[in-house]
């Protein structure tokens, strides 16, 4: 693996082994999740359960039910846009999240840092996947991890662009 850019305190590298364990996914999934549905919007998108990370709430709408959902993620900023890795550590099904937005694209998302907004979402392919996949995994390596347990379900890179605005 090449040496990453992100440089990461002796603290953060524990968390980092940690999560990209087994138990770590787990936990993340089924614990620090429901956690960071309430502490998100309370703080406005500025503190979560994943201390380090970046963590922002993503609200899409069942594919099925048509009611909407809210489901905290890590993600990656590329310019204006917010970038999710559907992983679901490792598991060998995509996430839920990721079938409601391509049934329904158009997605809310509260992060800090004016990301808080309207987006539209879509699936990255080729050399911008390829770039994306390169940048998530130096930012956090738990996704290489992931992708190893997939049993070779490739992990969606998904691109939230900014909705267009009327008369912008």
């Amino acid at each position: 693996m090449p040496e990453r850019r992100r440089q990461l305190t002796a603290f953060h590298r524990q968390g980092e082994n940690f999560a990209r364990s087994r138990a770590g996914a787990w936990y993340f999934i089924n614990v620090a999740m429901r956690i960071d549905r309430m502490l998100l919007p309370l703080s406005r998108g500025r503190v979560s359960s994943a201390v380090g990370q970046q963590v922002g709430l993503l609200e899409t709408t069942g594919a099925k039910s048509g009611a909407r959902r809210r489901i905290p993620l890590l993600y990656l900023r590329d310019a204006r846009n917010v970038i999710l890795i559907a992983s679901k550590g490792g598991n060998v099904k995509n996430p839920a999240w990721y079938w409601n937005l391509k049934a329904n694209p158009s997605v809310r998302f509260l992060g800090p840092g004016g990301l808080t907004g309207e987006y539209v979402a879509r699936e990255a392919e080729g050399d911008e996947r390829a770039r994306l996949w390169a940048e998530a995994v130096d930012y956090y390596d738990g996704f290489a991890t992931y992708q190893g347990r997939t049993d070779g379900r490739r992990i969606p890179v998904v691109v939230l662009e900014p909705a267009a605005r009327d008369g912008a």
